[in-house]
């Protein structure tokens, strides 16, 4: 765990290939995403490579942080890769949930609003990574003398 804290860069940049190979797995597959009357399509290697693209900048910036010799707050690292991780999770395994028959929307409805706000509350958890950032930047540096 504190190898996951102290170096946060590993676990964005090493998921990077994995999220690529399940872009091309599922290349033919679309993400609808309906709000309200409005259906935005998004096709699934497309929202794939956003994600890696996202990762690979999260990741560059913390690994930049470390080269600089900055201090980031354990806390605030544990924190924002909980959230984007645990969310990405959470929503998969609930997305396999979904039951296909007439009488169940009511369920498919509940669930559909759980990854609604399981969605929003990880994309407000990346404003943590920013702050952390920052935080590094500000803070001095400890030196022994």
């Amino acid at each position: 765990m504190s190898r996951l804290t102290n170096k946060p860069h590993l676990i964005f940049l090493l998921s990077i290939p994995i999220i690529i190979l399940f872009g091309i797995l599922y290349r033919n597959e679309m993400l609808d995403i309906n709000v309200h009357d409005t259906y935005f399509v998004i096709s699934q290697i497309d929202f794939t490579i956003l994600i890696s693209i996202l990762f690979g900048i999260i990741g560059l910036g913390y690994w930049i942080m470390l080269k600089a010799n900055r201090k980031l707050s354990k806390l605030l690292n544990l924190i924002h890769i909980t959230l984007t991780f645990g969310g990405i999770l959470l929503i998969w395994i609930l997305s396999q949930l979904f039951r296909e028959s007439i009488m169940e929307y009511d369920f498919n409805n509940y669930l559909t609003l759980a990854i609604y706000l399981i969605a929003l509350i990880a994309v407000f958890g990346q404003i943590i990574y920013p702050i952390n950032i920052i935080y590094g930047i500000i803070k001095k540096n400890k030196t022994s003398g």
